[in-house]
Parts: C-alpha cells; sequence; structure tokens
C-alpha cells in the first residue's frame, strides 16, 4: 500500500509503498478514506518533538473496517469509524477513573519482538506514530484506538473529530464544562482554536472571543460562534478584554502550542477564572505566572484531546453535525491527494489554512 514516510525529521515526506501486517489479537484494519493534515504532524515532521524514525505520520483520521483479528469485541467488518491516537486499555487507574485519554498502558501495543504493524518494503520496520499512522492508504490499530460512527456522517468531516474537534469541543464540554452565559475567550483559530468556539456557542456561551493574528482566522471565528474578534498582535489585548467583559473572562483556552500565549490565556482570566492549555507547547520552553496573581483564585490546566471519553463523545459529536449544530464543513480549507502532503505541511508553517484534508481514492 502507499504511504507517506518520515526518514528523518525536517525533511519532506516520501510517497512510497510499505507493507502492513495482518490483525493480530484485538487489532482491526482499517481502509484510510480522509485524514486531515494537523499542526501536531507538523510539529514531529520539523523535530520540534522527538519521535523514532522512520515513520508514517498522521493522526487525525476515519475510513471503514476491512479486517478484525481475533477477540476485537466492539467492531466489525463495514464498520465506518473514526481513529485517535490515544488508545486506551479501559482497566488501567486512567481508564476506570474516567480519564482514558491518559493512558499509556502498554497492552494496546504489539508486544516486544513480534512483526511489526508496518514495514518499508525492504522489511524495516516502521515506528507506529502516535499509535495510528493515518497518512497511508491503510491503518492497522488496536480495537480501542477507533469508535464506530453512524454512516450518515461524511468521512471527510468524520476525520476531523478524530483530533481538531475532539479536542478543542472536549476544552469546553469536558474541561472547562461551560454553563450557559459564560464568557469564553479562546486563543488561536486554527482547526482545534475553531472547534472551540463553536462549542462554545452550542454551549449557550454569552460572549465568545476569538484571538488570532490572522483576519481570515479571525473571519472563520466569527462565522462559527465568536461574538468578538482580537489581532493577538494588539499592544493592549489584555485592557481590550477586559473592559469588554468587566474583568475577564470565565474561560480561557489555549490553541496555539507557545508560551506566551499560555500566559496570556492566564492574564486575561477574571477572578476565580480557568484557562486550559491545549497546545503543544515544544520541550524546553517554560510557562511564567506571576506568582501574587494565584490569590486571585484562576486556575491553569492542561489538557489532552479536550479530556475526552471516547466512545461516548463521538457518536455525540457525530450527532451534533448531523443535526447542523456543529460546523465542520468550514474548517474544511481544501481536499487533496496524497502526494500533496508536503504542500499542505507548508501551509500550516505559513498560517495560512485551517485544515487540508487528503482524500483516499
Amino acid at each position: 500500500m502507499k504511504a507517506a514516510v518520515l526518514h528523518a525529521p525536517n525533511t519532506d515526506l516520501v510517497i512510497e509503498d510499505i507493507r502492513i501486517a495482518d490483525p493480530a489479537p484485538r487489532e482491526v484494519l482499517i481502509r484510510t478514506v480522509a485524514c486531515g493534515v494537523c499542526r501536531s504532524d507538523l510539529h514531529f515532521v520539523d523535530g520540534a518533538f522527538p519521535h523514532p524514525m522512520p515513520t508514517v505520520p498522521g493522526h487525525e483520521a476515519a475510513g471503514i473496517v476491512e479486517a478484525v483479528g481475533s477477540d476485537v469485541a466492539h467492531l466489525k467488518v463495514g464498520d465506518h469509524v473514526v481513529t485517535f491516537f490515544t488508545v486506551f486499555c479501559g482497566a488501567c487507574e486512567m481508564c476506570v477513573t474516567g480519564r482514558p485519554s491518559l493512558c499509556v498502558d502498554p497492552s494496546t501495543r504489539r508486544p516486544k519482538g513480534a512483526d511489526p504493524r508496518l514495514s518499508l518494503a525492504d522489511g524495516t520496520p516502521l515506528t507506529p506514530f502516535l499509535n495510528l499512522s493515518a497518512f497511508a492508504e491503510m491503518m492497522l490499530v488496536h480495537e480501542n484506538a477507533c469508535v464506530a460512527i453512524d454512516k450518515a456522517m461524511p468521512l471527510d468531516r468524520a476525520a476531523l473529530l478524530g483530533c481538531a474537534v475532539i479536542t478543542g469541543a472536549g476544552s469546553i464540554f469536558n474541561d472547562s464544562q461551560l454553563r450557559p452565559g459564560e464568557t469564553v475567550a479562546v486563543i488561536g483559530c486554527g482547526g482545534i482554536g475553531l472547534a472551540a468556539i463553536n462549542a462554545a456557542k452550542i454551549a449557550g456561551a454569552g460572549m465568545i472571543l476569538a484571538i488570532d493574528p490572522v483576519g481570515e482566522k479571525r473571519a472563520l471565528a466569527e462565522k462559527l460562534g465568536a461574538t468578538h474578534s482580537f489581532d493577538a498582535n494588539a499592544p493592549d489585548l489584555a485592557k481590550q478584554v477586559a473592559a469588554l467583559t468587566g474583568g475577564g473572562v470565565h474561560y480561557a483556552i489555549e490553541a496555539v502550542g507557545r508560551s506566551n500565549t499560555a500566559e496570556l490565556a492566564w492574564t486575561i482570566l477574571r477572578r476565580g477564572g480557568t484557562a486550559t492549555i491545549l497546545g503543544m507547547i515544544a520541550p524546553g520552553n517554560d510557562v511564567k505566572i506571576p506568582g501574587p496573581t494565584f490569590l486571585t483564585g484562576k486556575k491553569l490546566q492542561g489538557s489532552l484531546l479536550g479530556s475526552t471519553r471516547f466512545p461516548i463523545d463521538m457518536p455525540r459529536l457525530v450527532r451534533l453535525y448531523l443535526d447542523g449544530k456543529l460546523d465542520l464543513d468550514t474548517m474544511v480549507a481544501e481536499r487533496i491527494g496524497l502526494e500533496d502532503v508536503n504542500d499542505a505541511l507548508a501551509k500550516l508553517r505559513s498560517g495560512d489554512t485551517v485544515r487540508s484534508v487528503i482524500e483516499f481514492a
């Protein structure tokens, strides 16, 4: 099958034929239908975050089950599925306490010494990328790395649910538990930020502030539900937010992954507010908070995939889309072929697109 292979950081992905193994117990073979090109992929491609090479990137995908291994309990051939990279075991402390996105139990991986799931044509093993390796015509994953969804859901839109939407929406529904009438600011209006804005609208937020340096992204944010938008480079931004909201927002969502934007999320909170950091802040970077401001009762928290409970939340997001409440159509900037993946990554670097979605024939 064809896949986009990353042989070394800071190099182009190479489209080549690779081998995929047969499903082992509890594994599922999925024909990839669509995969979003996410900024998280870019962090690894550009070397900001380390990862063993060679590998096949891609982690925001949807497809159709082609085959299942033994002991698979919840999926069957023909199911339409959305994948997610934080595969869960279902039995560890994180899972049984309702935090499956934090599961790191090794039982969901192939045991040491087993044949690799993916390998190059010459037999060289490929390290699975975030448990998925979705820039490929097929995926071989643990059954708890995907969830069956309603077949009425278009799979090119469903792919976005696997990372951007489940993260952004989860930051509102799960991490913030925003109540109607409360105010929220979203810093960064890429795919994750736009999903958070749309979710805040669904949740009934009183004011939704979109903060981004790119005017086109602020316009998209307003289309998806933002009531106000601000240029992130405005010198008096924090004062503007405080004046508009009467002292700051109840919730601030950081969807960029930089120290200064995480600090901004804290600064624009009102007393007792909560800042949730979704962005991937690269190793070696710190977030600095003035000590006395902790006396204002503010809270700073991190989140992985919006603290989502996948088998529960994913079908609900699908239903919100099918009911016309969750807008995924606006988030798709372009549909491309696998051979265009390097161009899509370049557009992410320049910040001039929301989501490129790879469609597989």
